[in-house]
């Protein structure tokens, strides 16, 4: 069974990749899709295939996904075009007889109000009318998106957000990417098909957590400032965003201030066979990776 991961020269296709491997699949049986192929070379000498494919040229996605079994299709990052460059893809794993697909999607895309769900949602709609064999990975947030606020808290002393009280059962991306991994394996017996997984970490925190986490990390004292919405706003602008991105993050942290991303489900854990990575260690590791 060939199994085959987009996106791997990024975080999560590589991570992706790597349980792959640590889980048992044999190299010549993973193909390391990515539109700069220089950049997993290092696979390619451990024996994985290696072929490029890239979201924005369709003509590459066909030869990319020749012979492949299973394909996880690890979300753009473009906001704004993932439905077209997901799209592709699809019609392309279509075409080319590709047997699964295991999508990462994001927490209840379905029917949530958070920023980042209509993209999903919209590709889960274009998978289920493909026809295509699915399982849905609805992704929580992973911890790593906190280590800029901790590095920036090495300098200030604090963590300022417009979260108020909201919660975030984040794991590291790792933990998602062995999920994946799992999952993908699994298809060869027919595991996880039609699978819809709300996936989250272990443990919902706020953002006091995040800042005694942060200072027990640097050895400092931090503290979280919580901001307004127009407050954060601001902030953002005079740091330099622009009014789209500003608006951006700031809807995202009403989200997480609503509840959006604090759900502990359990899939993940159950998926991995073990707990979820706590924010505490994600955060370590991703400081000294």
């Amino acid at each position: 069974m060939t199994i085959a991961v987009t996106g791997t020269s990024g975080h999560l296709g590589r991570l992706v990749v790597e349980s792959l491997l640590a889980r048992g699949a044999a190299p010549a049986d993973v193909v390391a899709l990515a539109r700069a192929t220089d950049k997993v070379a290092d696979l390619a000498e451990r024996g994985v295939v290696v072929r490029e494919a890239d979201y924005d040229r369709p003509e590459t996605l066909a030869p990319a996904l020749d012979g492949v079994d299973v394909l996880v299709l690890v979300s753009g990052s473009a906001v704004g075009q993932r439905v077209r460059q997901h799209g592709a893809v699809i019609d392309a794993a279509k075409g080319g007889g590709v047997g699964r697909v295991v999508y990462t999607s994001a927490p209840h895309a379905d029917t949530s109000p958070l920023i980042l769900a209509p993209e999903h949602k919209a590709t889960e709609e274009l998978l289920a009318a493909s026809g295509l064999s699915t399982t849905i990975l609805r992704n929580g947030w992973y911890t790593e998106n906190y280590v800029g606020d901790v590095q920036q808290a090495r300098e200030t002393g604090e963590i300022a957000h417009s979260t108020g009280d909201g919660r975030v059962a984040s794991a590291s991306r790792a933990d998602y990417a062995e999920a994946a991994a799992v999952v993908a394996l699994g298809a060869r017996d027919g595991a996880h098909d039609g699978a819809v997984y709300e996936l989250s970490g272990d443990v919902a925190w706020d953002l006091d957590e995040l800042a005694a986490a942060a200072a027990d990390l640097l050895g400092r004292p931090v503290t979280y400032r919580r901001l307004t919405p127009e407050e954060h706003r601001e902030q953002l602008l005079a740091a330099g965003l622009d009014e789209g991105t500003a608006g951006f993050v700031v809807a995202l942290d009403g989200n997480t201030r609503d509840g959006l991303l604090a759900e502990t489900s359990g899939d993940l854990a159950r998926l991995i066979g073990r707990p979820t990575t706590p924010l505490a260690e994600g955060l370590r590791r991703a400081l000294d990776a």
